[in-house]
């Protein structure tokens, strides 16, 4: 029976409506499941602060635009606000940030937050479908909104207070725009192209890729035009100048909306100029080209100094980074990572439809030239800029890839589907195949493995960070440790220090971690530890500390846990020896000791750590600063010495950064 047009309209509809309505409940299911992640309450403290201090001097190293939208639910709350006077101090930001969380409702402001930034991956889902029916019709487009729906990587960052899913809603929305824009240019469709492109600058430095983006399919359909048997040489030649015309204004337009996001400032705060800072900091960009770039715009004000120092941090922060990719740590990115990352971490069914895409392309991919360049040249550009960046630590930096290749999926199984019915019972067992995969991940999909690397249960055995254990684990610690009826242990987390396992009632102690080191707690390590010992994924690996050695828990990766708590936090019992974990955090307190300008205690807190780990370059580095503080030079030099040597014979790809520093001690 044929359907009339109000009930076809009708049925599509609330087809829509109900998909929609399974990504709410998801997503709501699982925010309220997982606690903080690293980077979210730092996002929202930021926000908070740009909507109601004007300060725009927090948090830089991310445009504004996601920090904005998930803050506007806080703003009616009476919240306990620290104090936070300095600008561009990363340390600073998020242990403010910490303090505006826990001091306040931390569930109430997360799932609030959480709830605005989902609202992104809504607009992503009706502009998907939209998208898909446009080019491929209404069967495709079904198709790819449930592969959306069933995506355990778009659900793990749906609801997240980052810039991931922010940005692979606007570029995506971007490109959809461009699509318009060529197949019927007007002023409209050029002024959204403009806005969503403005909103891609104005929500990750990534964002800025969108315009290589643009010149590729520009290019790109300038010539499936020129070549086009039916199209005039004339015409063809307008229709490249028209383009040309778009992407330079889009890319004029963009800049303008990124600086609205700034409420058009150069300086981040009122009445201060962070020129120097700025170009202080990108001094330390290992390319020569990116920091005469930086310095360059901050130095003639055309672009506004928070987003500058932003820019330099994201080259900064890659140049350092490490990467750990199937149990193994390396010093710097790997151009594999990416891929590898892709085929681990993203399910099977949108997998399985990708390897068929070329099937579909042969059959029926000819009506669809336009369209097809349209989705694939994207994904493409994107992905190479990211095998090159060296920032390896988590899928997420691709996820703007998703959109395009689930709509290719989408409209693979559709064409498929009409070929013969073996194939469309093939599709349909694919599809359930998904739906099931993603039902057993809930609603804990940020450890998100598909099935041929062993589930979620084996992420970690293969990848780290955001990939598997982020920070999002503390209300299944807590569980856990009430079930055994645990009063005393220690807990290595990951993400302590930004989050706090005490608002949770979670008794452990902490332990030191490369968070601990870097933002420098006040806390008490002892060299020896009885359990239970809580390891957190991303600390066990060792991919911050470095491998072997380098790693103050190796000992720990060679021991069978008694339980794994939510794929990511490894429970130990029994007596363990830590001492380069005590070392380093003496080494911490030395460090507070020295800047309260109490150098004596410090040298005792400097002395303990070489006791107890003698061979860390750090403990030697420490000592070596301390001594020559207090004109001790002969015994700065030696401990500075052994720091050299232990650099250059103890894992050095990994320690050669201490290197300059400790020869440029040694001449002093």
């Amino acid at each position: 029976m044929k359907l009339s047009d109000p009930k076809r309209r009708y049925l599509l509809t609330a087809g829509v409506a109900s998909l929609l309505v399974i990504l709410a409940l998801e997503l709501i299911l699982s925010i309220r499941r997982e606690t903080q992640t690293w980077d979210e309450a730092c996002h929202i403290f930021a926000g908070y602060s740009y909507w109601t201090r004007g300060d725009f001097g927090m948090n830089p190293e991310h445009p504004p635009l996601v920090k904005l939208l998930a803050s506007i639910p806080l703003l009616p709350l009476s919240l306990n606000v620290p104090a936070h006077d300095k600008v561009f101090s990363k340390e600073k930001d998020f242990t403010s940030a910490e303090q505006f969380v826990y001091s306040n409702n931390a569930d109430q402001i997360l799932f609030r937050a959480r709830l605005a930034a989902a609202l992104l991956t809504f607009l992503l889902g009706l502009l998907l479908f939209a998208a898909t029916r446009e080019m491929f019709g209404t069967p495709a487009a079904f198709l790819a909104l449930i592969l959306f729906v069933l995506e355990p990587n778009i659900l793990a960052h749906g609801a997240l207070v980052t810039t991931d899913m922010g940005l692979t809603c606007f570029l995506f929305m971007t490109v959809y725009a461009f699509y318009w824009y060529v197949k019927a240019p007007s002023r409209r469709t050029l002024g959204v192209l403009a806005l969503a492109a403005g909103l891609s600058l104005a929500t990750k430095h990534s964002g800025i890729l969108i315009f290589p983006i643009l010149l590729v399919l520009a290019v790109a359909d300038f010539l499936i035009t020129r070549k086009s048997p039916t199209t005039p040489t004339e015409y063809a030649a307008q229709h490249g100048f028209h383009l040309a015309r778009a992407v330079f204004l889009t890319a004029v337009a963009a800049v303008v909306i990124l600086w609205a996001s700034y409420g058009f400032r150069f300086h981040p705060r009122n009445g201060f100029d962070a020129e120097q800072r700025l170009i202080s900091y990108a001094s330390r960009l290992n390319h020569p080209l990116q920091e005469q770039l930086i310095t360059s715009f901050a130095r003639w004000h055309l672009l506004p100094q928070s987003y500058l120092y932003g820019l330099a941090d994201v080259g900064i922060t890659a140049s350092f980074s490490h990467t750990y990719l199937f149990g193994k740590v390396y010093p710097h990115g790997q151009w594999f990572y990416f891929p590898a990352a892709f085929l681990i971490k993203t399910s099977l069914a949108l997998i399985i439809f990708l390897l068929l895409l070329p099937v579909a392309i042969v059959a029926r991919g000819a009506p669809y030239r336009r369209e097809l360049w349209f989705l694939t040249l994207p994904p493409v550009v994107y992905l190479a800029v990211a095998m090159s960046s060296g920032m390896n630590i988590g899928v997420r930096h691709i996820l703007p890839i998703y959109p395009f290749l689930i709509i290719l999926a989408g409209w693979t199984a559709a064409e498929l589907a009409r070929y013969r019915r073996p194939w469309r019972y093939g599709m349909a067992f694919v599809l359930v195949f998904g739906a099931v995969s993603s039902l057993r991940a809930f609603p804990v999909y940020l450890s998100f493995a598909n099935e041929l690397w062993g589930g979620p249960a084996n992420t970690y055995r293969y990848l780290t960070d955001s990939n598997v254990d982020w920070g999002q684990q503390l209300q299944a610690v807590k569980r856990y440790l009430d079930s055994r009826h645990v009063q005393n242990c220690w807990f290595a987390y990951f993400a302590d220090v930004v989050v706090d396992p005490r608002y949770y009632g979670i008794p452990c102690n902490p332990l030191t971690t490369i968070a601990s080191v870097w933002l420098q707690p006040s806390i008490d390590v002892p060299p020896s530890v009885d359990g239970p010992v809580l390891i957190s994924a991303s600390v066990l690996s060792g991919y911050e500390f470095g491998p072997g050695p380098l790693n103050p828990y190796d000992q720990f990766q060679r021991l069978t846990p008694t339980a794994v708590i939510e794929h990511g936090v490894f429970v130990f019992d029994g007596h363990f020896d830590i001492p380069l974990a005590a070392a380093l955090n003496h080494v911490t307190q030395a460090q507070l000791l020295d800047q309260a300008g109490n150098l004596d205690q410090g040298l005792e807190e400097a002395q303990t750590a070489v006791r107890l780990a003698p061979g860390s370059v750090q403990t030697q580095a420490e000592l070596g600063h301390i001594l020559e503080k207090l004109n001790r030079k002969d015994e700065a030099r030696q401990a500075f010495q052994a720091a050299l040597i232990l650099s250059n014979s103890i894992r050095p790809e990994f320690q050669k950064g201490w290197v300059p520093g400790l020869r440029e001690s040694l001449r002093r």
